[in-house]
């Protein structure tokens, strides 16, 4: 590859990237380093100020917050996506989002020249690559961590630690950090370290989002979640009379009751795209609260056959995005049908947050297809149930059949 080209690197600050960085420097390239906000605590001036003592040309911090949650989360819920039936996805969401728009900037900045700090055994390397592959097919994918020469050079943290030090590169990483964490507004996850043994309880002082749910508030707190076409539109606290609205708003919001009610906590072993097994831990506070309340609304907005079929295929969403195909043509054409279906999922969700637990209490919905003298035990509501005569026979002549071949 020719050197001197400008190259856009996805950085986060950390100690991977940095080291990436330098490398790129030092291998004549003419970096950019992309800072992508997506609702980590992080000082971002901090990072652009490292970013450019370590060689960086240019630096690009981008607020992609409320697209991260309008265009990606919330498109994820309508789906109720969730892979594997327990991780919704946090980090999977988020990177096709990066990965766009360090396009953008490559395009911007007049260059095909891409790179990111992803392993060669995980997930997100493919998550970036396809994205970019989607929107800037001639590009030139630099990844460290599946080229020789970075391979020869770095087998592991320690070698990447003694690198930062030799070129002045200020980390804080150090070989005893018990796991690694990626933190975004979805959720906060952890991984390898003392994690990587599956049996290796999590540290209580190890989550930063959520309480323990036994030091989680005495109180329940009792709130209401409005949906317009499978979105959240409010959220109100039932307790204290208060009502949040925006999207970023009401997600960052549910985000502070999950955690102070113990929402959200979840500990797995889950199946990389790779074929590897990963043991994750997660705090995933609003997600959490937001997938329960909009699959309860379901149960009386969606017709019978139409929710049993989209349960079919929500493991099958899950996957692709779970795999990095966000932008692939299968995952278009499944969301046509989401999105088909959550026409009318609109209406109010009432439930409670305590000590780790979603209680949901009630619904209403202008398109409830609940008919209560139908469904009652005390009225017949027009429902002739002699009709059940012939609907019982019909539906059993076939085991009659199957028994007389005995």
């Amino acid at each position: 590859m020719e050197k001197n080209k400008k190259v856009v690197l996805a950085y986060s600050g950390g100690l991977d990237t940095s080291v990436i960085l330098k490398w790129l420097v030092n291998k004549g390239f003419e970096v950019i380093a992309f800072v992508a906000d997506i609702g980590q605590k992080e000082n971002f001036e901090k990072v652009k100020e490292k970013a450019f003592e370590i060689g960086a040309k240019k630096v690009f911090v981008e607020d992609l917050k409320k697209e991260f949650v309008e265009e990606f989360i919330f498109e994820s819920l309508k789906a109720n996506a969730v892979y594997e039936g327990k991780y919704l996805l946090g980090t999977a969401l988020a990177r096709p989002l990066i990965a766009k728009k360090q396009v953008e900037i490559a395009v911007k900045e007049k260059t095909n020249v891409l790179a990111h700090g992803c392993t060669g055994k995980g997930n997100d390397q493919v998550r970036f690559e396809l994205t970019w592959m989607k929107f800037l097919p001639e590009a030139e994918i630099i990844s460290p961590w599946k080229e020789k020469d970075w391979l020869e050079q770095f087998k592991g943290r320690g070698d990447l630690i003694n690198y930062a030090k030799k070129e002045g590169i200020p980390i804080d990483a150090s070989l005893e950090k018990p796991f690694s964490m990626d933190e975004n507004l979805m959720h906060l996850s952890f991984e390898s370290g003392i994690l990587e043994n599956p049996l290796n309880k999590p540290k209580e002082e190890m989550f930063k989002l959520t309480k323990s749910p036994k030091n989680a508030l005495e109180k329940e707190t009792e709130i209401c979640i409005e949906f317009e076409k499978g979105i959240p539109v409010k959220v109100i606290n039932l307790n204290e009379k208060k009502e949040v609205k925006g999207s970023l708003e009401l997600f960052k919001y549910l985000n502070k009751l999950g955690g102070e009610n113990g929402i959200g906590r979840i500990d797995l072993v889950e199946n990389r795209f790779i074929g590897i097994k990963s043991r994750g831990v997660y705090e995933t506070p609003a997600g959490t609260i937001l997938f329960n309340a909009h699959k309860d609304l379901e149960s009386i907005t969606l017709d019978k056959e139409v929710m049993h079929l989209k349960e079919l295929f929500v493991p099958l969403i899950a996957k692709i995005i779970y795999n990095g195909f966000w932008f692939s043509p299968e995952m278009e054409f499944l969301m046509t049908a989401v999105n088909k279906s959550q026409k009318t999922v609109s209406g109010k969700v009432f439930l409670s947050l305590y000590k780790g637990n979603i209680i949901i209490s009630g619904r209403e919905s202008k398109n409830s297809l609940y008919n209560q003298k139908i469904s009652s035990m005390e009225e017949e509501g027009n429902f002739n149930q002699e009709d059940a005569k012939g609907f019982i026979k019909i539906t059993g002549l076939r085991f009659k059949l199957s028994s007389e071949k005995k």
